[in-house]
């Protein structure tokens, strides 16, 4: 699927719970977003956390038992590098700054909730959701030059990116009416991907900036796991049925 092809896509997904929820007399839609904690593994070792954010739009089916959803939004996925010592070609060493590696991926989840009530107004619920991303951009561009003045790869490259990835999405919130129409959604997520991110072949004779020899650099994968927490508004679109 292309990626002008995505928002007939999502508007189809949309189109298809709005008129299964009208079974129930509407549905519910709205926005929310928040801090997003993401890691990565490469090569089966964990870089440091980064902390970025996410923004969704949603839509939901009207149950007090079990409702589904559908939702699309931006999410600053990656991990950074802290306080590292590197080498120069000079064989110095030095500190940089904090170095991030940022993906910026649309992703549409599709799922649903397990409700349970905690008062008349409010419910907690658990979620599981089904997930597809597609990365957008990235900063890799970067650390292109270091690469480059080094020959060699020690820093990711754009060239290797995977643009689609798929995973699933786990978690659980609350939700409190304000009125009969508006609503708050607090949310908890984990979100590991199964698919990998970046993943580059092995590559023979590179010179390292470390040893100063020429070496093989192994292949290099790169997976997501992203924590989310969120809070937004829902907004109830009623339908009433008339004889």
């Amino acid at each position: 699927m292309k990626l002008k092809s995505l928002p007939l896509f999502l508007l189809f997904v949309l189109t298809c719970f709005a008129a299964k929820s009208q079974d129930y007399g509407g549905y519910y839609f709205g926005v929310k977003g928040g801090l997003l904690l993401g890691s990565q593994t490469w090569n089966n070792f964990d870089r440091d956390p980064l902390v970025k954010y996410h923004a969704i739009a949603f839509i939901e089916s009207v149950d007090d038992a079990f409702s589904l959803f559908a939702q699309a939004g931006l999410h600053r996925k990656g991990s950074a590098i802290r306080g590292r010592n590197f080498f120069n070609v000079n064989g110095d060493v030095f500190r940089p700054p904090t170095q991030e590696f940022l993906f910026n991926n649309i992703v549409l989840t599709v799922g649903g909730k397990k409700k349970n009530w905690l008062s008349a107004s409010s419910t907690w619920h658990y979620m599981f959701g089904l997930r597809g991303d597609y990365t957008v951009s990235t900063n890799l561009d970067e650390y292109k030059e270091i690469n480059e003045r080094n020959n060699s790869l020690f820093f990711p490259d754009d060239s290797f990116v995977q643009n689609w990835n798929f995973g699933v999405t786990l978690g659980g919130g609350a939700e409190f009416e304000l009125s009969e129409l508006v609503g708050i959604v607090l949310e908890f997520t984990v979100n590991p991907d199964f698919s990998f991110q970046y993943r580059q072949p092995t590559i023979p004779n590179v010179y390292s900036p470390i040893t100063q020899t020429n070496v093989s650099i192994p292949e290099r994968t790169i997976r997501n796991l992203t924590f989310e927490l969120s809070a937004g508004f829902r907004f109830l679109r009623k339908v009433e049925y008339i004889d």
